[in-house]
């Protein structure tokens, strides 16, 4: 393994979770701790207004810090809190942001602790609106909200949905998961910037009757995380996906399919245009020739299943005129590395990720060996999201290695 394609893990993202009164202040205490359990150090900031919602005690027990919530606050050392905080943050997340507080950040008022750090920031701003829909609506909001885009604001939302005044519409603040992930995705270099990435992922399933299939027991959490991870990269992603019990990452196009001749489909349907193919899915390689499209009742005999070959959709992707960038996925019980590279000579493709069957399938954490053309390369066991990270970044190191030239402009 080379530090070129697996640079050391950076340190811990710095974030100030500014809170903001609103009754989706309550939904910040559960956005801090999924953030900190996935690395990142949080420093709460409140209001006011935000402290009638929820008490700096829990934003404390959860963070490790003192809440702040004052200019004048007595745990500010220095006296100089609306510089040095935002100095040492990579980034400030105000969620919830009232109707009232994107008012003032637009109009450069700063007569509390979060609005004067968000004014005398040295580092980016991402705003998660929380409001009732007609605030939202009405045209001063919208102006307000224009003028943070062009100043270069983030703007996280809002969601559509049920509103706690009774109201139906746009206002939510997005669900936390969302915004964990949208935090995550900023901090994210944008590799694949432009690029769009067909990903297959999860098991299929081969009907035998109406009632009864052959399947496997992939998850989908490896290929739903690779298209997490090329989201967080800045590409255009298109996720096929057989039966999971999985959330799709927010902002990705989600085909649902069945069976590998679903998949199949799918993948002729969005191959044009594509830059990068990731064949994750464990996709059955036999089918029942004839299925019964009734439940087959049992009658105390062996019954003989006719099996017929299922298409190859990496073989298919990567025999195509001009294909696009092919990665595939190999899960092996034994003889790792030779299996793995044997299919990778055999289908023709520029690198596969192997990883042993019986240490990944199911988990949240594996080992991945990655094959291609100039040898090995280990991933040692980590979350599937990390590891999904590590390999986006291999992907688009190769990937700008093979891609084709530019066609030069003609000479007069």
């Amino acid at each position: 393994m080379t530090n070129e394609f697996f640079p050391a893990v950076p340190a811990a993202r710095r974030l100030l979770l500014g809170l903001t009164g609103g009754v989706a202040a309550y939904k910040a205490a559960e956005l801090a701790r999924l953030l900190i359990h996935e690395g990142v150090d949080v420093q709460a900031v409140m209001t006011e207004s935000a402290l009638r919602f929820v008490g700096a005690a829990t934003l404390q027990a959860l963070t490790g810090k003192t809440v702040l919530t004052g200019l004048w606050d007595s745990n500010i050392a220095g006296g100089m809190a609306h510089i040095d905080l935002s100095r040492k943050a990579d980034a400030i997340l105000v969620a919830p942001a009232s109707a009232d507080f994107i008012a003032k950040l637009a109009n450069g008022l700063a007569d509390d602790l979060l609005s004067t750090l968000c004014l005398a920031r040295d580092c980016p701003l991402l705003v998660a609106p929380a409001m009732n829909r007609q605030m939202w609506e009405h045209p001063a909001t919208q102006r307000n909200l224009a003028t943070l885009q062009h100043d270069g604001v983030t703007i996280l939302g809002p969601a559509s949905g049920a509103q706690a005044c009774g109201e139906i519409g746009p206002g939510r603040m997005l669900e936390v998961r969302e915004i964990a992930d949208r935090v995550h995705a900023f901090f994210q270099p944008k590799l694949l910037h432009g690029k769009r990435t067909l990903i297959t992922a999860g098991p299929t399933y081969e009907a035998i009757d109406a009632v009864r299939g052959i399947t496997n027991s992939s998850s989908g959490k490896m290929g739903y995380a690779i298209a997490r991870a090329a989201l967080e990269a800045g590409g255009e992603v298109i996720l096929i996906s057989g039966p999971v019990c999985l959330q799709p990452p927010w902002g990705v196009k989600l085909i649902n399919v069945t069976s590998a001749q679903d998949m199949l489909e799918a993948v002729t349907s969005e191959i044009s245009g594509t830059d990068i193919f990731i064949g994750v899915a464990a996709v059955s390689d036999y089918r029942v020739k004839n299925p019964n499209r009734q439940k087959t009742k049992k009658a105390g005999e062996n019954i003989m299943l006719e099996l017929t070959p299922n298409p190859d959709i990496l073989e298919y992707v990567a025999t195509r005129p001009a294909p696009p960038f092919c990665v595939g996925f190999a899960a092996e019980t034994e003889n790792l590395e030779s299996n793995a590279e044997a299919k990778r000579r055999k289908k023709g493709v520029p690198l596969i990720v192997a990883n042993l069957a019986q240490d990944a399938i199911g988990s949240d954490e594996c080992a991945l060996t990655l094959l291609d053309d100039s040898g090995r390369h280990d991933l040692p066991r980590a979350p599937k999201a990390e590891q999904a990270r590590h390999l986006i970044k291999h992907i688009a190191l190769l990937y700008e290695k093979v891609k084709p030239p530019l066609t030069p402009p003609c000479e007069k």
